[in-house]
């Protein structure tokens, strides 16, 4: 064996070691970086409402379970009333401040509602609007109360009316948002903010007071809920529920 061919071995050798430690640090680098991918989408867990695929952590307002009339469909939270499955899915937890984000679609000539700081004393409120504000899941285009003020998708029910108008047609989804923050309350739909109000105010009991809300004594005054979704009789379908206590 001569010199030259030596050398060239020792080289070539040197070179191979240290192509497989870049090699191997790199699939180190892509395990590391994965593996913190998972954990971060795992994180956002933590606010799911609805996992797509149960009902778990949900239950029919002064139950202890779902109704029967509420299934899952296509990862998406379905209500499709039958006889004696009724009433409103409610949330097992409460909640005070919060950014709430969903989706919903409507059946045509659907009428349903988002409900926030609901209470779940049944001897003294039969229902979840007894004590609950709500944003109002409508069909505009099909359902009488389209027609009156304030009873509009994506208004404050019979408070207060949201503008502009960006709700989409029966069987479409619509993105939501909610955000209460130390009385503030903000409505967006499909992406524009549509409404701001201040609750538990003078302004805010005044517009209870001329609302269809007035004999209720409950109505509007608390400050940490459940949340709720409502069996108006009309099929509806919720999605990509989350929530982030604020």
């Amino acid at each position: 064996m001569n010199l030259s061919y030596s050398i060239a071995c020792l080289i070539g050798g040197a070179l191979a070691f240290a192509c497989n430690n870049a090699n191997n640090g790199n699939q180190s680098d892509s395990s590391a970086t994965t593996k913190d991918t998972i954990s971060t989408a795992a994180g956002t867990n933590n606010n799911l409402l609805f996992d797509g695929k149960t009902l778990a952590g949900w239950h029919t307002y002064g139950k202890d379970a779902p109704g029967s009339a509420w299934s899952i469909d296509s990862s998406a939270i379905h209500l499709k009333p039958v006889e004696g499955g009724g009433g409103d899915l409610v949330t097992n937890e409460e909640y005070g401040d919060f950014d709430l984000k969903l989706e919903w679609k409507i059946a045509k000539n659907g009428n349903s509602g988002i409900i926030l700081y609901a209470q779940e004393d049944t001897s003294k409120y039969k229902e979840t609007w007894n004590t609950g504000m709500e944003m109002q899941v409508l069909d505009n285009a099909g359902h009488p109360d389209a027609k009156i003020i304030k009873h509009r998708a994506g208004d404050l029910y019979d408070l207060i009316t949201s503008s502009p108008e960006t709700v989409k047609s029966a069987g479409e989804w619509n993105q939501v948002e909610v955000k209460s923050k130390n009385g503030k309350l903000d409505f967006y739909l499909n992406g524009t903010h549509t409404l701001s109000t201040t609750m538990w105010d003078d302004n805010w009991k005044k517009l209870i007071a001329g609302s269809k809300f007035k004999d209720m004594p409950g109505f509007g005054t608390f400050k940490k809920g459940h949340l709720a979704l409502q069996n108006h009789g009309d099929e509806v379908w919720f999605r990509n529920v989350t929530i982030e206590k604020l």
